[in-house]
């Protein structure tokens, strides 16, 4: 924990919120009383989206809302916050079941996503709102800063792409939700220009059919990967 404390820089008073942070729902047990970090995700995914919009508002003065919206949803989304656990190094450690670890588990975007958003939010209620904002200021400010030029929206390029060939306009179709409710999972399935049909998962209906999209203009090479 000394060493994971350091990464982050930031030193718990109550290191048992660090620690429920990092215990995924698989390892985590009711009857024994030890929490997952389900409820954790959820404050902060919150707490980051508010640090974010505030920050893309101070940064970029002149774009106007639906700039603003393609940032931050190019700077709060699952795989975002994948990046920065990578980089914190924090998949070494979660604490899960035999099962989910063997299975891969510490290197799974999906949990390392989560993990993060219940790091933000453990830092927030030990340390407050002003800790939480400095430790996401240092691992998303120069993401941010990076985003110049707004991040394309996959679902318009892809429709505009079909309509420019004159062909059917492209079909999502809800293929599962799973998860909790407070941290719901949709699979998305898109079928578009008679190609092979490609599937993708979001937190939201709409995060996961662009996720989709952005999947199928990336295989078909209509854009590339730093698009």
């Amino acid at each position: 924990m000394t060493e994971l404390t350091g990464r982050l820089g930031y030193e718990f008073k109550n290191i048992a919120l660090l620690t429920r942070a990092l215990t995924h729902s698989s390892a985590g047990d009711k009857s024994l009383s030890i929490r997952s970090n389900e409820r954790l995700e959820f404050l902060g995914d919150r707490v980051l989206g508010l640090v974010i919009a505030d920050m893309l508002l101070q940064a970029y003065r002149d774009s106007d809302e639906g700039e603003l919206a393609l940032r931050f949803n190019a700077l709060v989304r699952r795989e975002t916050c994948a990046e920065v656990a990578r980089e914190l190094d924090l998949g070494r450690a979660l604490l899960l079941s035999g099962g989910e670890a063997q299975s891969g588990g510490r290197k799974n975007q999906s949990i390392l996503g989560d993990t993060c958003e219940a790091v933000i939010a453990a830092i927030y209620l030990d340390g407050g709102f002003e800790e939480a904002r400095k430790f996401i200021e240092h691992n998303w400010k120069e993401r941010l800063l990076k985003l110049k030029t707004p991040p394309r929206d996959a679902k318009t390029a892809l429709q505009e792409w079909a309509q420019a060939r004159k062909l059917s306009p492209p079909r999502y179709e809800l293929i599962e939700r799973s998860g909790p409710d407070h941290a719901p999972c949709f699979t998305i399935s898109l079928e578009a220009a008679d190609r092979e049909e490609i599937s993708a998962r979001g937190p939201s209906k709409r995060n996961a059919e662009q996720a989709a999209a952005r999947a199928f203009l990336l295989r078909e090479k209509i854009w590339k990967d730093a698009e």
